[in-house]
């Protein structure tokens, strides 16, 4: 294909277009997508934090909007859902399992790959001078 023909800057226009939504549209709707399901998951006595920061308990749940309880059951505000940052549930094993599946998944991080032959390396004959 020649560089300066419609067909070369047609295939690059498409390549930048798939290569963009690849790269930041997709991973951007999985991410809302898992935002949603956090959201519709609350239930009355899990431990919420706002994207303002504010801490509290879930009291009451309506259809677009949760009041959460601060300091003590003292306060209590009303928040949109979509002002949820995120969600700790007062279940001691939910809890427990979401700490195993991380450490689970760090492990598989960090563990080297089976696949790949590692040789060790040789040494140099400049240390064997120095002496």
């Amino acid at each position: 294909m020649n560089p300066s023909s419609p067909a070369f800057s047609l295939v690059l226009m498409v390549l930048l277009i798939a290569m963009i939504y690849f790269m930041m549209i997709r991973p951007q709707k999985k991410k809302e997508k898992a935002d949603k399901e956090m959201r519709d998951a609350l239930r009355v006595g899990d431990e919420v934090i706002t994207i303002g920061g504010i801490i509290g308990k879930v009291e009451k749940i309506n259809d677009k909007s949760i009041i959460i309880s601060t300091s003590a059951g003292k306060n209590k505000i009303e928040f949109l859902k979509s002002a949820i940052a995120s969600v700790s549930s007062k279940d001691p094993n939910a809890a427990a399992k979401a700490a195993k599946e991380a450490a689970k998944e760090e492990d598989e991080e960090k563990a080297p790959s089976r696949d790949k032959k590692v040789t060790p390396k040789k040494l140099s004959r400049k240390s064997d001078d120095a002496e």
